[in-house]
């Protein structure tokens, strides 16, 4: 399926650019308008050409099937960790538990998923990780801000289906289902630009997390959500893929993207709304610092297991 070599060598490459976003802005290179720019470059464009991208492939009935089922396992997910969110972190007050709960929600799949998911399966294994995460990125929108906030929001379907990632996805299926093929400039277009995924995503992160003061950074509480959402969650995801007989490569993609670490626009989120926005950091931070370590031990348990 993969080897474990080069999913090592992928998180030294993470690392590395983490490493590049992190001293890029402690060096004044790489500031909050910047990091503004590379998120609006990020969503408006470059993931949306890495998800088209991912839908370039020949259809078949095993590509159906699985597809099919990496959304039931996205769908059931999101049903679990709302749950998950309000039984499990008892004594917290109400702002750090609003970050907990969104957080354990709301991964940092988009960003930090896709790249990796590429890098090991190619384009069949984006395919999958771009229709796992369309449930993720509608519950973003319809219950993501209500962890802080009360306010409702009358235009949320517009904005789910206006999305540029939604509407990416739709532009893929349509593509993949009918098979046209598309003029050699444009899918040179789309492939140059999905190419940019994994480093400016990445050093976005660093950038993110050069923000936080490391000291006092790690407590009982992060570590206690680091271990649900990088190791809980994933291994129920696996046992029930297990259960369910469903394909390695769509096992071991779900159980890797259900143990991405806190999505980055918690600490958004919870700064804008008036969360607790130092806490939000850390959570990022200690779960993307661990993540380094969990995501090969996942990978190497989903493809043994």
């Amino acid at each position: 399926m993969f080897e474990f070599k080069t999913l090592v060598d992928l998180q030294i490459t993470i690392f590395l650019m983490l490493l590049a976003g992190y001293v890029l802005t402690k060096r004044g290179l790489l500031d909050t308008s910047a990091r503004k720019t590379l998120t609006s470059l990020l969503v408006n464009f470059v993931i949306p050409c890495n998800i088209i991208v991912s839908f370039l492939i020949e259809f078949n009935r095993d590509i159906l099937r699985d597809t099919l089922a990496i959304l039931i396992i996205s769908v059931g997910i999101q049903i679990l960790t709302p749950l998950l969110g309000r039984v499990l972190y008892p004594g917290n007050d109400e702002r750090r538990l609003a970050v907990l709960r969104y957080s354990t929600v709301v991964s940092n799949a988009g960003y930090m998923g896709n790249p990796i998911v590429y890098d090991l399966f190619g384009l069949q294994g984006l395919l999958y990780a771009s229709i796992y995460l369309i449930p993720q990125r509608i519950v973003v929108w319809v219950a993501g801000v209500s962890y802080f906030t009360d306010a409702k929001d009358k235009n949320i379907m517009k904005k789910i289906l206006t999305h540029p990632c939604i509407v990416s996805v739709f532009i893929g299926i349509a593509l993949m289902i009918s098979q046209v093929q598309l003029p050699t400039a444009i899918v040179k277009s789309l492939t140059y630009g999905s190419n940019c995924v994994m480093t400016i995503s990445m050093v976005l992160i660093g950038s993110i997390l050069a923000g936080i003061e490391l000291r006092s950074m790690v407590s009982k509480t992060i570590l206690w959500y680091s271990f649900v959402r990088l190791i809980l969650i994933p291994g129920l995801v696996l046992a029930a893929c297990r259960l369910a007989g469903v394909s390695p490569m769509v096992s071991i993609i779900a159980t890797m993207l259900a143990g991405m670490p806190a999505g980055s626009t918690t600490a958004i989120l919870a700064a804008q709304y008036g969360g607790d926005d130092e806490f939000a950091a850390k959570v990022i931070f200690v779960s993307t610092l661990l993540s380094l370590v969990t995501i090969p031990a996942l990978c190497l348990v989903a493809g043994i297991a």
